[in-house]
């Protein structure tokens, strides 16, 4: 294993040391390891919040700022933050209107953010969670009961902080936070293991000539384990079952996201991009907005993933609204 790292126990806090140095103009770093938009709390306006284990960079840290996070909670590699960093950052972000707790299916964030809530609660501070859940290649796993949040987390992100932007109130928020969860659909697949450095070795093993369809942000498996395939043959083996289970059908308008799992480089995500802008297209879904890189990453792993939200002009006009993040921005 090589990584640029020091020491696998410092990992988290030296990468969110060098985020505070790096984007000093958008986030503060506080303790217990929480990231906070420069400007937050801001009187009036709903706080909004997400977290989970680290090794997913950019998620979530990189989407705290205007438009989108006001905090972010980063756990250890691949695990999930704690109640005391998920209580902190909702104080942290509390405006004295509410906060917004945006949390992905995995049982350790979902238990986590509910006693966070309920600290709050108690504290004063009214708070709305909603789970994010699109992951159409499982419906149970060890890390999760029901379908894993992936990459509808960060869209639902980006959408319900534009809309907390413009100060929307904490129910409109949990409803639109809700509307993108019941329009929105992933799948993902690996062609290699990720390594954790404090475990020195690979995840999981698969062979030089297998791929893993369905595969989980941490590795978790998938649907098969397959024969390596072409580029195309992936994506429609990704982007079928996506749009076959919500289902999209003729005349919907969707945003297309091509995510890279950490070890794939752009010049492949754009072929990806390209056959399924033409999945599309044979089944008469416009492409109205797209989003292509890597956004949600599992360390190095080689692979993809692709996430379809269905539009309308509302989401069109939040997802247009401006954003300006370590990660994101326009």
């Amino acid at each position: 294993m090589k990584k640029l790292i020091n020491t696998p126990e410092r990992l988290v806090d030296e990468e969110l040391a060098g985020m505070a140095l790096a984007h000093a103009d958008l986030i503060r770093v506080e303790e217990p390891n929480i990231i906070v938009r420069r400007d937050a709390p801001r009187k009036g306006k709903v706080g909004v919040i997400s977290g989970g284990g680290s090794g997913h960079e950019p998620m979530h840290g990189g989407f705290v700022g205007l438009g989108m996070l006001d905090a972010a909670c980063p756990g250890a590699v691949f695990t999930s933050p704690v109640p005391d960093q998920m209580l902190a950052a909702t104080k942290a972000v509390n405006g004295g209107v509410g906060v917004l707790h945006i949390v992905k299916n995995y049982t350790g964030d979902i238990m986590n953010f509910e006693i966070a809530a309920e600290l709050a609660g108690a504290a004063g501070i009214e708070v709305k969670s909603v789970v994010m859940a699109d992951d159409v290649a499982v419906k149970d796993s060890l890390w999760t009961a029901g379908r894993r949040g992936v990459g509808g987390t960060v869209l639902a992100e980006k959408i319900v902080g534009a809309a907390a932007e413009k100060n929307a109130d904490l129910a409109t928020l949990a409803a639109l936070c809700q509307k993108v969860q019941d329009n929105v659909r992933s799948m993902g697949m690996a062609l290699t293991s990720c390594t954790v450095p404090a475990a020195g070795k690979p995840t999981f093993e698969i062979g030089d000539d297998e791929m893993e369809i369905g595969v989980g942000i941490h590795g978790e498996p998938g649907r098969e384990r397959r024969k390596l395939a072409t580029a195309d043959e992936i994506t429609e083996a990704l982007a079928v079952p996506i749009i076959d289970d919500l289902p999209f059908k003729r005349g919907d308008r969707v945003l297309a996201f091509v995510n890279g799992l950490g070890g794939t480089p752009l010049i492949e995500l754009y072929v990806v991009y390209r056959k399924l802008a033409a999945i599309l297209d044979g089944r008469g879904i416009t492409i109205a907005r797209n989003l292509v890189g890597s956004y949600i990453t599992s360390l190095d792993m080689a692979g993809c993933s692709i996430t379809l939200l269905r539009l309308d002009d509302e989401l069109i006009r939040l997802w247009d609204a401006p954003v300006h993040t370590a990660a994101l921005r326009w």
